[in-house]
């Protein structure tokens, strides 16, 4: 009986380690920077974001649009830690709000909720590395 027990719980940790073993490295990491980079966006993007990135009407711009992300990968990171002041185009929209610097926001921060906003919201599959954030801000403008 208790052969049979023991037998079962190892088939049943082999199924487990099966099936773990399906998520690559990637994708772990993936997971871990979004959940970290969530906990940034609740404490400093989602009073003017909003829960799903949606925005604020024509006050502040929805971080829903791929488009923008894409396009604007590279800036990005100068955006969440130096704010802006210029005129945007998201979504078909115009935005002349000013976004506020976010300098108490560390490298590895920016990465983090970078991540989650693209991952989340923007339905992309890539993180945002402590390198390439590094990299964009040595380029902010």
């Amino acid at each position: 009986m208790i052969k049979l027990y023991l037998l079962g719980v190892l088939i049943a940790l082999y199924s487990l380690c099966s099936i773990s073993s399906c998520q690559s490295g990637k994708d772990i990491k993936t997971a871990q920077y979004a959940v970290n980079g969530q906990k940034i966006y609740i404490n400093h993007c989602k009073n003017c974001h909003g829960d799903k990135g949606e925005g604020l009407g024509l006050l502040y711009p929805p971080l829903t649009d791929v488009e923008f992300l894409t396009k604007n990968r590279d800036h990005l990171s100068c955006i969440v830690k130096n704010g802006l002041e210029e005129e945007i185009v998201v979504a078909g929209k115009t935005f002349n709000t000013k976004m506020p610097a976010n300098e108490i926001l560390t490298d590895i921060d920016i990465a983090y909720v970078l991540t989650y906003i693209t991952t989340n919201f923007g339905k992309q599959d890539k993180i945002f590395s402590l390198e390439e954030v590094q990299m964009s801000l040595k380029n902010c403008k």
